[in-house]
């Protein structure tokens, strides 16, 4: 399901904007529809109130809770059901953070990413980009959303564009709490040099891993071409005109990119830019090869980039103690069905 249709589900019952901006702020808020001080009765038109609880009830069913994975850094990886029996994952963040899927799988198969081991099996509505929102919701407060759980979301733009679009209006969510993550393509610049004044404008984070462009071909064998170069300038050029830096993702592999080649190109490319480098040691995933540098090399890396110029955090993967890497939970499900 797509928002679009279901507002215009909502304009053929009658509904006036206003209407419609009231029932999907609810919903995207994880507000009961009766409830508050402007009760149903007193704003919708009949035929709307009358079909409210079947629409209710089908929202839900678009995100169920599969399975629930809580670790000790206060995260919680959600193994998310959809409607049609395909799952997904969504985490829920420290800090009022929410991690949500834009496909059932991914087509660009990173070698270090376990989603990308079953392809892309279907695009997911914005209506169930949403619905994991709302889910999140009903369980705890998410005042931040990023784009970076299972899919590529240049690959099923339309929809994730559309869902960000509701979340900055009626969702409540500021513009550079929306994160776009990206391996980077250029449909994603286009579309968001196309934003005008009263546009949602959200965050951008740009998938790097290598300042080598044969390096980072490897690592991300099925992203489009485009120079690290002209990548890192497409962002710089998104950064300025909203004014909130890019963030630029890098997945840290012993012996791949932890090197002081790429520890320079990083230095060159970087420093001087309205640019965040957030480093993340690799969680690692069972049956791969690849594994994190060690905590005395991560922390020179993360030493020497900032004082040689270039802002960078290092964060940690989330629900490392549960083995909870993007792809593992849902992974776990198609082998015991198999099984």
């Amino acid at each position: 399901m797509h928002v679009a249709a279901l507002r215009q589900r909502l304009r053929s019952l009658g509904a006036l904007p206003t209407h419609e901006r009231q029932v999907l702020r609810r919903w995207a808020l994880a507000t009961p529809q009766d409830g508050g001080r402007r009760r149903i009765e007193h704003y919708l038109p009949l035929r709307v109130r009358a079909a409210l609880p079947a629409l209710v009830e089908e929202l839900a069913g678009l995100a169920r809770i599969r399975s629930e994975h809580p670790s000790t850094d206060g995260s919680i990886r959600l193994l998310v059901a959809l409607a049609d029996g395909q799952s997904v994952e969504a985490v829920l963040l420290p800090k009022g953070g929410l991690c949500v899927s834009t496909q059932a799988g991914c087509a660009v198969g990173c070698v270090f990413c376990k989603t990308g081991e079953s392809g892309l099996l279907r695009q997911m509505g914005s209506a169930e980009i949403v619905a994991q929102v709302a889910l999140a919701r009903s369980r705890r407060s998410v005042t931040k959303v990023v784009f970076m759980g299972m899919g590529e979301p240049a690959h099923n733009l339309d929809a994730v564009m559309e869902a960000i679009d509701l979340l900055g209006r009626e969702g409540g969510i500021a513009h550079k709490n929306l994160v776009l993550s990206t391996v980077g393509d250029m449909r994603v610049f286009e579309r968001l040099a196309g934003l005008v004044v009263g546009d949602v404008r959200p965050a951008l984070a740009l998938s790097l891993h290598s300042t080598h462009d044969a390096r980072r071909a490897t690592l991300l064998p099925r992203a489009p071409e485009i120079d690290v170069a002209e990548l890192v300038a497409q962002g710089e050029r998104y950064a300025r005109a909203i004014g909130y830096p890019i963030q630029y993702q890098w997945t840290l592999l012993a012996g791949v990119n932890d090197g002081d080649d790429e520890i320079e190109g990083l230095i060159a490319l970087l420093r001087g830019k309205y640019a965040i480098l957030n480093m993340i040691p690799y969680n690692h995933v069972e049956g791969f090869r690849h594994r994190r540098p060690d905590a005395e090399r991560c922390t020179a890396i993360f030493r020497r980039l900032n004082q040689r110029g270039v802002l960078t955090r290092m964060r940690q993967s989330a629900g490392q103690d549960v083995d909870a890497g993007c792809g593992q939970l849902r992974s776990r499900v198609i082998a015991l069905q198999a099984a």
